[in-house]
């Protein structure tokens, strides 16, 4: 594997290459970035991983700082999985060499919802990054995961309104086998939080069975999740039934009719903040 720090690095080893698939990741890799590089690499050739930081889609009050960085640990798991054929990890200087006055923006039916009213510029942060790095990196196809399933909607309505000639593929949640989503962020939960921690995913199912089983009173099912988490130590930023196509509430009897159903959350457990959706 290589691993390449500037722009130009990058676009010499990656000269000619028509069939890139790309794994943008802010490291600190576990289970399921690996594998987000598998699926990569059965759609492309050479896989190329990033790791990067980006400071534009945290909040001032946001753990920038804290977020861990394990870039030697990163290397070593890659290596040892074989999969990624270039590894990109700029510094903050070499993807922001002067300030980003120029920044795309979400748009506003997807940018301002769930995680972008709870966390006010993250989606324009993450818009940002995701288009300078397929700037650098020029692929085929990206692959993200689902477990941020408002920022793969994004991603893609990104690519659709600017005319990116990449293709988004889109990986299943990978879960520890309590069924915690995983996460950079589950190292932050002390032994208790992390035994309270699946919860968050139960009341998704429990919400999801709820539907299957013929409930049709959306806001009822996410008011008993909200209470449920509130009431063993949760600080609830939004349980949320939502359309899968475009992450507006469904109307009057699209529940009753079928509609295609995600039911999404983010709640903090102590000082960790957790997300989580799951498709009905």
């Amino acid at each position: 594997m290589k691993v390449v720090h500037t722009v130009r690095e990058l676009r010499d080893q990656l000269r000619g290459q028509q069939r890139v698939a790309f794994v943008p990741t802010m490291g600190n890799l576990h289970a399921a970035h690996l594998s987000l590089m598998k699926l990569a690499r059965q759609h492309g050739d050479p896989v190329v991983a990033s790791i990067f930081v980006n400071r534009l889609q945290f909040g001032p009050n946001e753990d920038f700082d804290r977020y861990p960085r394990t870039l030697a640990a990163d290397i070593a798991k890659l290596e040892r999985e074989r999969d990624v054929y270039v590894l990109f990890a700029p510094d903050e200087h070499e993807m922001y060499p002067e300030p980003q006055s120029y920044k795309v923006q979400p748009p506003d039916d997807l940018g301002s919802i769930l995680e972008g009213e709870f966390r006010p510029g993250f989606f324009t942060g993450v818009c940002t990054v995701v288009a300078k790095l397929f700037a650098c990196v020029q692929p085929r196809v990206a692959v993200f995961g689902k477990k941020d399933y408002q920022q793969l909607m994004v991603v893609r309505s990104m690519c659709r309104q600017l005319q990116l000639p990449v293709e988004i593929l889109a990986h299943e949640t990978v879960r520890d086998p309590d069924g915690l989503a995983l996460s950079s962020r589950n190292r932050f939960l002390s032994v208790v939080e992390r035994a309270e921690a699946p919860r968050l995913h139960r009341l998704l199912l429990r919400v999801c069975e709820a539907v299957r089983a013929g409930a049709v009173d959306g806001t009822a099912l996410e008011a008993r999740a909200r209470a449920d988490l509130t009431a063993n130590g949760w600080e609830v930023d939004y349980v949320s039934l939502r359309r899968q196509r475009d992450l507006n509430p469904p109307v009057s009897g699209e529940i009753a009719a079928g509609e295609p159903l995600v039911v999404l959350a983010a709640a903090k457990l102590g000082h960790t903040r957790l997300i989580d959706n799951l498709e009905v």
